[in-house]
């Protein structure tokens, strides 16, 4: 057999959204309007958040690195998934299906750390406010911002050597539109059961781990603020947490879907799948700085004054 059938191919073949290749066209334009309103709103955040010196504290800190991952999520994904469903520009060369991929992968399980980081910070403010800026110093914060960026780095970097190591034989048409990992496993040759299981590990790993620390929090959370005297505390104290809420949603609906759908992904459509696949990088980035722009007074109050 000739050497070069099992290698990397230069370029994998983007097919944007199996079964809708007609309609996918008319579905890029909510697709960049969504993308216009992820760029303008998490930059406006930052913005305000770097200007304004009252604005310095965990709770914004983290709504600004959770802009900033918003970015870099959507940024890596919607450019070419545009061009693809536009222009019919499918080709992606190999290394860079692999940045794309370790940035979407990577940049995904920072954005669960920082939920989980987040629920912590309300779950601080909360049931212990006295003690809130001690608990949550700046060294505090920093470490675990730097340990949620180590997690995502040092996570997905394998996924990336995996696949360098597999051959691709001359299967290089990827049903997606984006470089996902599972879909570049479901290309390569041969056995790819390690490949698999390390994914779905790093998956539950993440997902499970941010998840029961965020039920934990909201759990104690929930039963300091039931015991609360007046209704009228209960509710303030919890509405400091809607906006969390809202955003925990919007990533994990779709990032659940994702993943089930992988588990059962002969009793879902494709098309099914790689929209939700899609939402999942455009949902939250879109949603965020709106539910935290209008639901946080002291960001309200900048954004009205800009």
């Amino acid at each position: 057999l000739n050497s070069t059938a099992f290698s990397h191919p230069p370029y994998f073949l983007l097919t944007g959204i199996p079964g809708l290749e007609e309609e996918q066209f008319w579905i890029a334009f909510p697709f960049c309007i969504m993308y216009g309103i992820t760029l303008l709103g998490n930059v406006t955040l930052l913005l305000i958040i770097k200007t304004e010196p009252s604005l310095h504290e965990p709770m914004f800190l983290f709504v600004a690195l959770l802009a900033f991952t918003d970015l870099v999520l959507s940024t890596s994904a919607l450019p070419k998934m545009l061009s693809i469903f536009w222009l019919g520009s499918g080709e992606i060369g190999f290394s860079s299906c692999l940045a794309q991929m370790f940035f979407i992968h990577s940049f995904s399980s920072v954005e669960s750390g920082v939920l989980a980081a987040m629920a912590l910070d309300r779950f601080v403010a909360i049931c212990c406010p006295l003690r809130h800026s001690s608990i949550l110093s700046v060294p505090v914060v920093v470490a675990l911002v730097s340990l949620v960026l180590l997690r995502g780095v040092v996570l997905v970097s394998p996924t990336c050597f995996l696949l360098h190591q597999r051959h691709f034989c001359q299967r290089h048409i990827i049903a997606h539109s984006y470089c996902e990992y599972m879909a570049l496993v479901n290309v390569a040759c041969g056995d790819s059961r390690l490949d698999v299981i390390y994914g779905f590990f790093v998956a539950f790993l993440v997902t499970g781990t941010d998840l029961v620390l965020i039920s934990a929090s909201y759990a104690r959370i929930l039963r300091v603020v039931t015991r609360l005297p007046s209704r009228e505390a209960q509710l303030k104290a919890f509405s400091t947490c809607t906006s969390h809420i809202c955003v925990i949603l919007a990533f994990y609906t779709p990032l659940l879907f994702a993943a089930v759908g992988h588990c059962f992904k002969h009793s879902i459509p494709p098309h099914v799948h790689i929209i939700v696949a899609n939402l999942y990088l455009l949902l939250p980035p879109t949603l965020n700085p709106i539910v935290y722009g209008m639901r946080t007074k002291k960001l309200w109050d900048r954004v009205v004054i800009l």
